[in-house]
């Protein structure tokens, strides 16, 4: 007996998972540190790589595209970060026996998933983790499940850097991606989907050959997203989000995780940590929300699953019966909407994943559109970002003026120390940890966290500690110059801009201690291969 024949294609469809928190290890714990990235990690990162790793091994190809930003892969393969992991999963077991001793019945019955969940965790994280992320997610790549995306190392604004600051974080980043990954990657993930004209150039210098931008930025310049453009006169190809159907899963007014039988994500039973409740509706207050039941659950993903399969579908026909010809659909998401956001998300991306090709969708990575003939032709966009508005406001606006304004001036001096450096054949630890200090201050979380009034305080407070740990680097390379030359003592050894950042503020063992003596000791170096030589050399060309 023949099984029947695939219904002929009707387009294409690619998910792009974009991964990525900012530099936590050793800068608080609650409610913002390293907390964040244990959640992400737990109910996110393994549970979508189980999905993958049992979608690869059924022989699936060219599941998705997944950006692991660097800065988020140093911290994955950071043994101090890793011993915290394992930890942090056996206190979830733990808290789930506690839980397992209350009197209420859907609190005992809660228990036993999570205790369930934390336990199937510590397995695959003790089986498949304990060398890291790097290990795990270039078997991935290898096996040709995943198409891989780099970007710059610390997952900073690139439209608002000076050009040469700018290639090198891009080009650090990239290195960083090459020796966890083992190959370089040829498409990237800009920053929150930040562009502006002229980037391509630099792209094309550092070898990217496609990028992610928003929907919106190919939309005002009468380009479709259906498909994706060479950018300007480079070939480096832009592919945007089509938002009408990524806002089915998530937008900032709608999406399924608000459904009413899912996980409440901000409802905690405070003496366990656990969420209890289900969303019940937007308008119930958490006090009144009714109790989670994850079979109820279950058939909502099962439901929400068909529609948005359904909608796709329906999308690419109404594409193909206007264009004539086959189009495309990206969506996009951070990877921590699905299991750290949305409790159940990773089992609607197995459904997903499994139901599109029934239905005629091809399936397959940014690389595979793009070689499968999905370039429209050319495409010149203006600035924009996937941030509200679509431009570049909440990285440059009122709320973060002073951050703006340390951050150019911060690279100025960057610039201005490497260069006055001067020509050595040997690596210097400290330009390059000044050199890392200074990325970790410009990324782009400080000024998103502040701008959304999100964890303010520790945004600001770290973007600060950063800038002050580069002072205290920058001081101490000059008294040492000017020694060396017979000087009169420190050259721009001066706090940053805007009043000086204090000290402190970072965080145990962090940025910003103000320490006497050796500013670079107890620094973080999440990229080892990070060369500030490089630096010199664009400053030069």
């Amino acid at each position: 007996m023949t099984s029947s024949p695939s219904p002929p294609p009707v387009g294409t469809f690619c998910l792009v998972l974009h991964t990525h928190l900012p530099w936590l290890a050793r800068h608080g714990t609650w409610p913002v540190g390293e907390e964040w990235l244990h959640q992400a990690w737990s109910h996110s990162y393994l549970p979508v790589v189980d999905v993958l790793e049992r979608l690869a091994a059924e022989g699936r190809r060219d599941l998705l595209t997944l950006g692991v930003t660097p800065v988020l892969a140093a911290q994955l393969d950071d043994p101090y970060c890793l011993g915290r992991q394992h930890a942090w999963l056996g206190g979830w077991r733990l808290r789930a026996e506690e839980l397992a001793g209350r009197p209420e019945a859907h609190l005992r019955t809660l228990a036993a998933s999570e205790f369930r969940a934390a336990t199937r965790a510590l397995d695959q994280f003790g089986s498949r983790w304990t060398s890291g992320a790097s290990p795990v997610v270039r078997a991935l790549a290898d096996s040709g499940a995943v198409e891989l995306l780099g970007g710059p190392a610390t997952h900073t604004i690139t439209p608002l850097l000076d050009g040469r600051v700018a290639d090198f974080a891009l080009r650090s980043g990239l290195d960083d991606h090459a020796v966890r990954f083992g190959r370089r990657p040829v498409g990237i993930w800009a920053p929150e989907c930040a562009y502006a004209p002229g980037l391509e150039g630099l792209y094309a210098g550092a070898g990217v050959r496609h990028v992610v931008v928003d929907g919106p930025t190919l939309l005002h310049v009468g380009r479709t997203t259906a498909d994706a453009w060479t950018l300007g006169d480079s070939d480096v190809v832009a592919v945007g989000r089509d938002l009408e159907v990524a806002y089915r899963v998530w937008s900032p007014r709608r999406g399924y995780p608000g459904g009413r039988w899912y996980r409440d994500f901000h409802t905690y039973d405070h003496p366990s940590g656990f969420k209890p409740a289900r969303v019940t509706s937007t308008s119930t207050p958490p006090e009144h929300k009714a109790p989670y039941e994850s079979a109820r659950a279950l058939a909502a993903v099962a439901a929400d699953a068909v529609d948005f399969v359904d909608h796709v579908r329906r999308r690419l026909l109404q594409l193909a019966a206007e264009r004539g010809r086959p189009g495309l659909v990206l969506a996009a998401y951070d990877t921590e909407l699905f299991g750290h956001w949305w409790s159940e998300g990773p089992e609607f991306l197995e459904r997903i994943l499994r139901l599109l090709p029934t239905v005629g969708v091809r399936v397959t990575t940014l690389a595979g559109a793009i070689a499968a003939g999905h370039v429209g032709g050319r495409a010149d966009p203006g600035t924009g970002s996937w941030g509200a508005g679509k431009d570049l406001a909440v990285w440059k606006g009122a709320a973060v003026s002073d951050l703006v304004t340390a951050g150019r001036d911060v690279q100025h001096r960057l610039l201005a120390l490497v260069t006055d450096a001067g020509e050595t054949h040997a690596r210097r630890p400290d330009l390059d940890a000044a050199a890392t200090q200074a990325l970790l201050a410009l990324s782009s979380d400080w000024a998103f966290m502040i701008s959304q009034d999100s964890t303010p305080d520790y945004a600001r407070r770290r973007a600060l500690g950063h800038l002050q740990a580069f002072a205290d680097i920058e001081a101490v390379v000059r008294s040492e110059s000017a020694s060396r030359a017979g000087g009169a003592g420190p050259v721009g050894a001066g706090g940053v801009a805007g009043g000086g950042a204090g000290s402190g503020g970072a965080g145990s063992g962090g940025a910003g201690s103000g320490a006497v003596g050796d500013p670079c000791a107890g620094l973080e170096r999440p990229f080892p291969h990070l060369d500030a030589r490089l630096l010199r050399s664009r400053s030069q060309g």
